[in-house]
């Protein structure tokens, strides 16, 4: 098996040197993506003075579409323009929204800025769904199949991607929240087009992987207009939508909800009518799966919202005389992802090797009782205290909420290329986006319970630890009765052996990375329906 393709060139660290190009490109990318996280939802509380109601359906309405996004923007990339100009179209529409989020004017309701700021949203959640579906894409198609470098390409890679959620969280959360708005965005706008300018400077190590699959048929004249054109311009019409929808949250909620029924009616169609016993079996086991998203993802990304608003608000922040911004500790999930990845990995293959492995099912049930003994860390540290609550019960329950995001994201991705009949793998794939998508909607909804207008601070702080208790109670009950039931679910996966094992190391990949050869194979199916 050789390690250097025809054509490759001079290497860097044994790998193509395209890989360090998309490496860069996606910290950077990540670096505005999650500085802007960081203190999104501060800036709609305290400089646009959203009610905590609606500041919460907006974040949540923001999360949501940008899950949904890459669902367009990959199926035009292989379909017509390629995953290079993809790439490119999303990176300048990124940039051109990190660059609208500094007109900030004075604030409040009344700003005509607030166009600015809601047009600001669309041209990010478009140009994440254009560049986030494709860049994973250009990475595996620098290696060919069977290349043994493409797995530990995807470490690397990864690593690019939690350097920049972490560096971003930091830098534009501490710029922002120290020295005004304008210098935290600014600094994840200075950072995508960062990553701008090192993928075009890079462009020609990718030795022409992700071009057009019909370069002809994109000169082709739509009305005059060479396609490749109209395809830009529906991207442009793509942001008029989402200007729309960003501002009338709940019609969101509506489009996920209808998706979720018209997704659930087909399976049962398919199930019923059309497959064999063992796929139908198979299939039973994914929908379990991807039911458990949205309640997973809904606890899970509180980080962003009122586990943020909470830190800001009621939790002793001062670190060696220093009191941190609150929106630096959103880096946190990814510096343990770094730290913790690996352990994963490789505790799931020791377990493997002695029989002692829990199966897919299982992992899930342990995932979400982990989240939820994560809410319970935190009330308990809050009781415990007098006054604010000790920063070291906001560390805790990141650590305890990443683990539970390792037993059963990257596990479950691996459940889903494996469960799906060869003809349903694009709709199963894109169902279990969905339902993250969905989570992030109703992470919404309960963040609004935890609201606390009109409150003194104890209430307000009282009022978010009563709601994170009720559901730290819903998430461990639903995780032990996952893993009651999970022998059941297990058996209806129909894994002999040989599936177990091909399992076992794309699930310990994932936990370190992006997908594997297959994985990546699958997501570009995914995309293309």
């Amino acid at each position: 098996m050789s390690s250097t393709s025809p054509g490759e060139g001079r290497t860097i660290l044994g790998h193509p040197r395209g890989l360090f190009v998309l490496f860069f490109a996606e910290m950077w990318e990540r670096f505005s993506f999650y500085g802007m996280r960081a203190i999104l939802i501060f800036y709609l509380l305290q400089h646009w003075l959203f009610s905590e109601e609606r500041a919460y359906a907006i974040y949540a309405a923001y999360a949501a579409l940008v899950y949904i996004a890459p669902v367009l923007g990959g199926y035009l990339a292989d379909r017509y323009i390629g995953q290079r100009k993809a790439v490119q179209y999303g990176a300048v529409l990124l940039t051109i929204g990190h660059g609208l989020m500094a007109f900030e004017g004075s604030g409040g309701q009344d700003s005509p800025y607030l166009n600015v700021f809601w047009l600001a949203l669309s041209f990010i959640i478009m140009g994440v769904g254009f560049l986030k579906s494709s860049i994973s894409v250009l990475v595996g198609q620098l290696y060919d199949p069977g290349d043994a470098r493409r797995d530990p390409a995807f470490t690397i890679f990864y690593m690019g991607i939690n350097v920049g959620a972490a560096t971003g969280s930091l830098i534009a959360a501490y710029l922002g929240q120290t020295y005004g708005w304008a210098w935290g965005f600014g600094a994840a706008g200075v950072g995508m087009l960062l990553g701008l300018l090192v993928f075009v400077w890079g462009r020609p190590a990718l030795m022409g992987r992700g071009e057009a699959p019909d370069p002809a048929a994109l000169r082709r004249p739509v009305f005059g207009i060479p396609l490749e054109y109209v395809i830009y311009l529906w991207g442009l019409v793509g942001v008029v939508v989402v200007w729309f929808l960003i501002q009338y949250q709940h019609v969101v909620g509506w489009l996920l909800g209808a998706c979720g029924a018209i997704v659930l009616i087909y399976f049962t169609y398919e199930a019923v009518v059309k497959l064999d016993k063992v796929s139908r079996d198979r299939i039973i086991a994914a929908v379990f799966l991807i039911a458990l998203q949205p309640l997973f993802w809904a606890l899970f990304e509180q980080a962003g919202s009122s586990l943020n608003v909470y830190t800001d608000r009621a939790v002793d922040r001062t670190m060696f005389g220093w009191e941190v911004p609150a929106g630096m500790f959103q880096s946190i999930n990814a510096i343990y992802i770094v730290m913790l990845g690996p352990v994963f990995a490789g505790l799931w293959l020791w377990l493997a090797r002695r029989g002692l492995e829990p199966t897919t099912p299982a992992k899930f049930g342990l995932g979400l009782i982990q989240l939820g003994l994560g809410f319970f860390v935190l009330v308990w540290g809050a009781s415990a205290s007098d006054g604010l609550t000790p920063v070291l019960f906001i560390f805790l329950i990141y650590l305890l909420h990443t683990m539970g995001e390792l037993c059963l994201s990257p596990v479950g991705l691996s459940a889903m290329t494996k469960l799906a009949p060869s003809r349903l793998i694009g709709l199963v794939m894109g169902a279990w986006f969905l339902a993250s998508a969905a989570g992030n909607f109703l992470g919404g909804v309960i963040a609004q319970a935890t609201g606390g207008e009109g409150l003194d601070e104890a209430a307000a702080a009282s009022q978010v630890l009563d709601v994170y208790s009720s559901v730290g109670w819903l998430a461990v009950g639903v995780g032990i009765g996952v893993i009651v039931v999970s022998p059941f679910v297990a058996r209806l996966m129909h894994q002999d052996e040989s599936q177990l094992r091909q399992d076992r190391a794309l699930a310990g990949q994932r936990a370190v990375g992006e997908p594997t050869a297959a994985g990546i194979d699958t997501e570009r199916k995914t995309l293309k329906r």
